[in-house]
């Protein structure tokens, strides 16, 4: 008997993954958690993170993720990201820009601090997992 369940992982721009998996780990905003076949059903906040997806062969996929929502449910999970990009999709100097940009938002006494905050979370977390 198979150990698998159904996870899709989707955004608005539509879905990044639709398929049967062995395992899900997400970055819930209270810390890191996994989900196997049979999990209990939950719903949890997300917040920056990394999102790990071990296929049926055992391969993986790592997504960065910038919040949203997981349900899981009767093996079948739902992931619901603000933004989300696969960690080999990564424009690492795209990032490098986004953090360095975010940086000097932070250094100015002009714009929104927590704005600048959370773009150079998101920037470096794509960095760390394109590296």
């Amino acid at each position: 008997m198979s150990k698998t369940f159904h996870a899709q992982i989707l955004t608005p721009n539509g879905s990044l993954f639709d398929g049967e998996v062995s395992g899900v780990q997400v970055p819930g905003s209270e810390g890191k958690f996994e989900m196997l076949f049979n999990h209990a059903p939950i719903v949890s906040t997300l917040t920056i993170g990394k999102v790990v997806i071990k296929k049926e062969d055992q391969s993986e996929l790592v997504f960065a993720v910038n919040g949203g929502f997981i349900e899981m449910s009767d093996n079948q999970m739902t992931l619901l990201a603000e933004e989300a990009v696969e960690a080999s999709k990564i424009d690492v100097d795209e990032a490098r820009a986004a953090r360095d940009a975010a940086k000097n938002k932070l250094s100015s006494k002009e714009g929104e601090r927590t704005s600048a905050e959370k773009e150079l979370a998101v920037a470096e977390n794509k960095l760390k997992l394109a590296t």
